[in-house]
């Protein structure tokens, strides 16, 4: 069955079997890109997992409401994104909390860490968690997801412009960062 003729409304569930198979079968094709994508933005692997989790869970709850099956893709990168935004804040104000009792941060160095990345992989990896949140989002959804710039529009809720500049300034400060790193 193709996800666009589903019908949410059909028996089987509280939406439908064809929701429910549907949402399955979006999963099943796309939750690694997301995860990926939550990786790159988060730098972690089971934080990232449950943002794209709760992001599919938030479809299958909203199903009966989609009026444009089209757009399911691009709601669940929006979605993602947004999981993500929300993790980094509540992450940086544990951060805060654990600085103001003197506790330590997560250990990037640790065996775990660097088994997950690949050596060539993490000092990129690492300059582009530090970059702000917005060019980090433009990096990720055009070159690891290789999105045209009218669908990272979309995805994050901004006009073509902003994503031009926010990925030429992404792009200067990465090359800025390695570079420092290579000194």
């Amino acid at each position: 069955m193709d996800i666009v003729d589903a019908d949410p409304r059909a028996p089987g569930g509280p939406l439908g079997a064809d929701a429910t198979e549907s949402v399955a079968a979006l999963y099943r094709a796309h939750a690694v890109g997301l995860i990926r994508l939550a990786i790159i933005m988060l730098g972690d692997r089971t934080a990232a997992e449950d943002v794209v989790q709760e992001a599919f869970l938030g479809l299958y709850r909203n199903w009966g409401e989609l009026s444009d099956p089209a757009r399911v893709l691009p709601y669940l990168r929006s979605a993602v994104l947004n999981g993500c935004r929300s993790a980094r804040r509540r992450e940086a104000r544990r951060d805060r909390r654990e600085r103001a009792h003197g506790w330590a941060g997560p250990d990037w160095n640790s065996a775990e860490y660097h088994v997950l990345l690949a050596e060539e992989h993490r000092a990129t990896l690492a300059a582009i968690r530090r970059l702000p949140g917005r060019q980090r989002e433009v990096l990720a959804l055009r070159f690891y997801l290789d999105m045209p710039e009218d669908q990272v529009a979309v995805a994050m809720g901004i006009s073509r412009g902003t994503v031009r500049s926010a990925t030429s300034r992404a792009l200067a400060a990465l090359a800025r960062m390695l570079r420092e790193g290579d000194q």
